[in-house]
């Protein structure tokens, strides 16, 4: 999945709101996010992850390739109409992948129980769940969207691996992990989980086994909140079709069964074997023996009292953390690296537009050259931004391009702190507005390693002039130096794009 940590989000924590700068409005910013959970910071981080959001159709069909086949993921093996597809959010500023479940009206007739429930389901956030990130609610259409978990799920790695299968520390690892995220969402007032299995286990680009979130949606009407497979089904939701917290627990010893053999073994028929003593025939014989007894002995145990007929007998989300945990053995390995997969990094993607002097100044981080270019370059770029009466000819006017010129001057001559102090007086004025005084001040606070405050001006510049090629390039600076290559290098591509633009048939950047 893409970087979580985007320049829109890095905007945010500087706080300029999504869509918006401090004093004019952002026009590129064409993907709109509204907050839906009470925050007024609709991509406010939470470890990382956005607050829960809502997104328009138009951008979720752009980032799905209109709903293409070639982009649907097994997320837990269902059919249309309730399909998951992954996609990329095409926002310049917010690349991030994202998984979409698509569903049809039928399934939510009512579009505000569908907000009401995914709402609730977004307000949860941990580390342990694939986090539900937005809905989209327009007219007949219903969606969630989620984070995007790269490494497929536990069933492709449990049952159709081609590499290696899972090592014996990771699937105890998996186990607590998962019993980790059940535990949270009850203690969220979030217990029932529908139709827990194999599919509904994620891995991260860390390889980290994370729960889906989809799961914790209500049942809906075109649904079933368990598979047609009796054999896997609580007994209680056979009686009454009703999904309990104990429900989920006896899902959950299914997915150890799962975890254990290596296979789909029907409950009743492992209990069998568990209580005829026969465990290691149970046992997962592509592991070749590469496990503890006593740990495995433990795990069955757990996984007997979960798949109890009565739900009162079963243990609480707390006992299942508490059995598990003493039994990690390998807390200091990367997930990954028991995975056997190449930990997940994106490339930052090569240019695809050859670089101006000033592209190849940002690309090499060359703030000395940078500075030479935005000096030769003057104010040419402000011409049109600004249309000033003869009334504003005002002596306020006067002493605003008085502190410009001292700017400027200080510029020039490499005083950069003075420069911040001149520009800042000019700004804070507000009658005129130029990017280029903005680009300047994004450079000198680079200069006094401030790549906060810079990014934030580089922005500004763009809110002020939407196409100008030398905010992206100031952004592409400011996000290297806070060690966000990927969106860096993104920007920067943005930024060579529209200069090549210009170029070839506008003015001049």
């Amino acid at each position: 999945m893409g970087c979580c940590g985007s320049s829109l989000q890095r905007a945010h924590s500087l706080g300029l709101g999504a869509g918006k700068s401090n004093h004019i409005p952002h026009p590129q910013n064409n993907f709109q996010s509204h907050p839906s959970n009470g925050s007024s910071d609709p991509a406010a981080l939470t470890g990382g992850v956005p607050a829960f959001s809502e997104f328009s159709f138009a951008d979720l069909k752009a980032a799905t390739n209109n709903f293409s086949s070639d982009y649907i993921v097994s997320e837990s093996g269902e059919k249309a109409p309730n399909v998951v597809y992954k996609g990329r959010l095409q926002n310049q500023n917010n690349r991030r992948w994202i998984a979409v479940k698509k569903f049809t009206k039928l399934a939510w007739p009512d579009p505000k129980q569908f907000v009401e429930e995914a709402s609730g389901v977004g307000k949860l956030r941990h580390k342990r769940l694939a986090n539900l990130i937005g809905y989209c609610c327009e007219g007949d259409e219903r969606l969630l969207i989620a984070e995007y978990m790269p490494n497929d799920t536990l069933a492709k790695h449990l049952f159709h691996w081609e590499n290696q299968t899972i090592e014996w520390a990771m699937r105890l690892r998996v186990a607590l992990y998962i019993a980790e995220a059940l535990d949270y969402c009850s203690s969220q007032e979030r217990p029932l989980y529908h139709d827990l299995n194999a599919y509904r286990v994620l891995f991260d680009e860390n390889g980290d086994p994370r729960l889906s979130c989809f799961g914790l949606m209500k049942n809906s009407r075109d649904g079933k909140s368990y598979s047609t497979n009796l054999a896997y089904t609580p007994p209680e939701y056979l009686r009454n079709g009703r999904v309990t917290a104990e429900s989920v627990i006896f899902s959950f010893g299914t997915v150890l069964l799962d975890l254990l053999s290596g296979k789909h073994i029907p409950p009743s028929h492992a209990l069998d074997m568990i209580r005829g003593k026969n465990i290691l025939l149970l046992m997962d014989s592509h592991l070749e023996g590469n496990f503890s007894t006593g740990e495995a002995t433990v795990v069955f145990d757990l996984a007997s009292r979960c798949l109890q007929y009565e739900p009162r007998d079963r243990p609480n989300t707390k006992d299942l953390v508490a059995t598990l945990a003493p039994l990690q053995n390998k807390p200091d390995v990367a997930s990954y690296v028991m995975l056997g997969i190449p930990k997940h990094e994106e490339a930052p993607p090569t240019p695809q537009h050859p670089l101006t002097p000033m592209g190849d100044a940002c690309a090499r981080m060359d703030l000395t050259a940078i500075h030479q270019i935005l000096v030769m370059t003057h104010y040419k770029d402000d011409e049109g931004t600004n249309e000033l009466s003869f009334q504003e000819w005002t002596q306020q006017m006067r002493d605003m391009l008085e502190a410009r010129k001292r700017g400027d001057l200080a510029f020039r001559d490499k005083d950069f702190k003075t420069a911040i102090d001149c520009y800042s007086q000019f700004i804070d004025v507000g009658t005129m507005v130029s990017p280029t005084v903005y680009a300047r001040r994004s450079l000198c606070y680079l200069l006094c390693d401030q790549p906060d405050a810079a990014l934030r001006d580089a922005m500004q510049a763009q809110c002020v002039y939407p196409d100008w090629s030398t905010s992206f390039y100031m952004q592409a600076v400011a996000l290297a130096k806070l060690d966000m290559d990927k969106d860096a290098a993104d920007m920067l591509n943005e930024a060579a794009a529209l200069e090549e633009k210009r170029q070839k048939g506008g003015r001049g950047s």
